[in-house]
């Protein structure tokens, strides 16, 4: 076997192999005997047809399946021997003739990864606590996800619940399917296009009133962006929200830690504090892989991006289907699914290079403590914590967290930290 490998771009090589026509024989001649033993052939006792009687009516099929296992034995010695390390598969080339077979292989190859300025990276650290204000405005949140909607005679003002009966067209056309009846509209809600609400404002129950809107450009219905709709609302009821008071069933409907009125407060300002602390450790941990990711200037193969965007699509593909939508006429752009493909591959390498170059192990202990945190938020987190160690496999990806966790203290003991003061909501918010 003939070996040559040509470099053709930074990571693309172009690999030959030339194989003599006596191993591609090798492989063809029992093949032939195994299928004229086999063969009915009319004119000939089974068992007994001629090799070159099989050839004639087989060859070219035995010929291609023949090549195509050279191919696979052949590629992977070949990079065996090169000491090439492929990232993706290769697109081969055949050129088979009387003298032998040959093939080209064109693949990308990982990156050679350098650490330099891995341990000088300047990374910016947000402090936060959780103030009485937030305090009360997620409790205000908590009873709004439990408040009741009582009817009144008002007019219409942001925030309350109206009853509608619509119709929309475009130059005459019906775009609802005729009147849609006691469709219910809460104010503020965004549930339809911006301007609709706002329409609505001042009215009481029996007024109608009929407006025009544009709808706007990133309307999921592309055949509508742009569009002038006329709209006939006849509103039929108003209700205002009635806020859940902080009684007995509704701190037991929360599940919280004190289950008592008088304990709720501090159930709450602890359960913030917890998903605070976990959001600036995620923080910080994104932080500081950016700058790792900014400062080792990684070429990746397009090989692994292309496999990277479409696992990043899969979640619209699915929506997509499930909505009984053609995905591609959601007209997704690319190059953003393509620059956050590139930064998930560079990373992962760069991180798996810190941890061989290191002999970093994973701290089950941390592992351990990940869980038991994890588990907290259950009302029964001893039997959460026995179901993961129950199943290896469901520790993997904790464990994977971790060891990047790892990888995040080790980059932050060299790195320079400065620290940038933010509120409670700017962490949660972003």
């Amino acid at each position: 076997m003939e070996i040559s490998v040509e470099k053709t771009s930074e990571l693309g090589r172009k690999m030959t192999i030339t194989l003599p026509e006596s191993i591609v024989q090798a492989q063809i001649t029992p093949r032939l005997k195994k299928i004229a033993k086999e063969a009915r052939i009319d004119g000939f006792r089974r068992g007994k047809v001629p090799t070159n009687v099989v050839a004639k009516m087989y060859g070219e099929q035995i010929r291609h399946e023949a090549t195509q296992d050279l191919i696979q034995s052949s590629y992977f010695d070949a990079l065996k021997e090169q000491g090439i390390n492929p990232a993706g598969y290769p697109h081969i080339d055949l050129s088979d003739t009387e003298e032998g077979f040959s093939y080209v292989a064109n693949f990308e190859v990982y990156p050679e990864i350098s650490l330099v300025g891995a341990d000088k990276l300047t990374v910016t650290q947000q402090v936060a606590a959780v103030q009485e204000s937030d305090i009360d405005d997620m409790i205000t949140k908590l009873r709004e996800q439990r408040k009741t909607w009582e009817v009144v005679e008002n007019l219409v003002a942001e925030k309350n619940r109206v009853t509608i009966d619509f119709l929309g067209s475009i130059e005459g056309e019906s775009i609802t399917n005729d009147k849609v009846s006691d469709y219910e509209v809460e104010l503020g809600a965004s549930q339809m296009i911006p301007g609709f609400e706002e329409n609505l404002i001042g009215l009481k129950a029996g007024d109608s009133k009929s407006f025009t809107l544009n709808f706007p450009e990133d309307y999921p219905n592309e055949k509508l962006i742009g569009k002038i709709a006329n709209f006939e609302v006849e509103v039929k009821q108003v209700e205002v929200a009635v806020l859940s008071e902080i009684n007995d069933e509704f701190v037991k409907a929360y599940g919280t830690k004190s289950g008592t009125v008088e304990g709720f407060r501090d159930d709450v300002k602890e359960n913030m504090g917890r998903e605070l602390t976990n959001k600036l450790k995620a923080n910080l941990k994104n932080s500081t892989l950016t700058a790792l990711y900014e400062k080792i200037n990684l070429t990746v193969p397009n090989a692994l991006i292309d496999e990277e965007v479409e696992e990043l699509l899969k979640p619209y593909k699915e929506m997509a289907k499930k909505n009984k939508v053609d995905f591609s006429a959601m007209q997704l752009p690319r190059e953003p699914f393509e620059v956050e493909a590139k930064k998930r591959i560079a990373l992962g390498l760069i991180v798996g290079e810190i941890i061989h170059q290191n002999e970093l192990k994973v701290d089950e202990d941390k592992v351990r403590a990940r869980v038991e945190d994890m588990a907290k938020s259950y009302e029964k987190p001893e039997q959460v914590i026995e179901w993961y160690y129950k199943d290896q496999n469901r520790l993997k990806d904790v464990r994977q967290m971790t060891m990047e966790e790892q990888v995040t203290d080790w980059l932050l003991e060299k790195a320079t930290l400065t620290t940038e003061n933010v509120d409670f909501q700017s962490v949660m918010n972003a």
